[in-house]
């Protein structure tokens, strides 16, 4: 089976499950940056962010982090366990029994296109979470990038995520170094973002952009809570893109110089590069090194 049909197979599972679903939302989040860019730049904000998730012996242990191939498809497949008792809403923090806070996560990053699912053995087929990314070189213009049949596609409730409105921000969420309407790229000029940066990165050519299409689909099936805590998780789905985007712009000096090993050595290279936090959960940093000491590299 090649990689379409695969992805066409998957596509009518996916859409199956969604049938049963109540709330099916896909969020666009446009950044001042490439398609290319931003590779790196998600692995970056992602090993900077995952640094603060270990703290009171909670946090994230990586089970499988590997090079895949199936079908034609090739990307990166990992395998995490989050530990999440302390972050989750107190409503289900209250209602369920301590192993329901643990939450195994797949993922299968073949970038451009990306899928995460999320599962917990406690409730076993009563919930999930699925996150199918698009990567697209545009303003959040297209419709249905996911290819979703007319009806399944007709229930999407499109959400524009716009990382400048601060309006959208929680007060415990907010930092002022993590303020794209504050920060300006030393390195690229880039920033900062007004109240219509993103109709005026429409029209400028010598600005890159891109948008990720996220598609989440959530099951959550608990007799009497079905609505409310789907509600709910779409709700710190449209947080956690929120500020981790924001991250993304902010520390745009600290990765724009990075880039990914494509070389024949990264998969070894990769293997060794775990390292062990205080409390003992393992986390693998992204091989990132910088453009100007790297030999075997490629910009991306």
């Amino acid at each position: 089976m090649t990689s379409a049909a695969l992805r066409a197979a998957e596509q009518r599972q996916s859409c199956f499950e969604r049938k049963k679903m109540t709330l099916i939302k896909e969020y666009r989040v446009v950044l001042p940056c490439s398609v290319e860019e931003y590779q790196v730049a998600q692995l970056f904000s992602v090993a900077e962010a995952s640094k603060n998730e270990t703290g009171g012996g909670e946090g994230i242990e990586v089970l499988k982090n590997e090079p895949y191939e199936k079908d034609g498809e090739k990307g990166q497949y990992t395998h995490k366990i989050y530990h999440l008792k302390s972050r989750v809403p107190g409503l289900i923090r209250y209602l369920a029994p301590e192993s329901a806070m643990v939450f195994n996560e797949k993922a299968w990053n073949a970038y451009p296109y990306c899928r995460t699912i999320v599962t917990n053995e406690y409730m076993k087929d009563n919930f999930f979470i699925k996150i199918e990314t698009w990567h697209k070189p545009d303003i959040g213009t297209q419709e249905n990038v996911h290819g979703l049949d007319q009806a399944t596609w007709d229930k999407v409730t499109v959400v524009p995520i716009d990382i400048a409105d601060n309006l959208k921000v929680e007060a415990a969420d907010y930092k002022p170094d993590e303020d794209p309407t504050k920060f300006k790229s030393v390195k690229t000029g880039r920033g900062p973002l007004g109240p219509n940066w993103k109709r005026e990165l429409g029209s400028q050519t010598d600005c890159p952009k891109m948008c990720a299409y996220k598609l989440v689909t959530v099951k959550f099936k608990w007799w009497g809570l079905q609505n409310k805590a789907e509600n709910i998780i779409h709700d710190q789905e449209k947080r956690i893109f929120t500020n981790f985007h924001r991250q993304v712009f902010c520390w745009i000096d600290k990765w724009v110089d990075l880039t990914m090993e494509i070389s024949g050595g990264w998969r070894q290279r990769r293997r060794r590069s775990w390292r062990t936090f205080a409390d003992g959960v393992k986390f693998e940093e992204p091989l990132l090194q910088n453009k100007e000491k790297a030999t075997d590299l490629k910009h991306p």
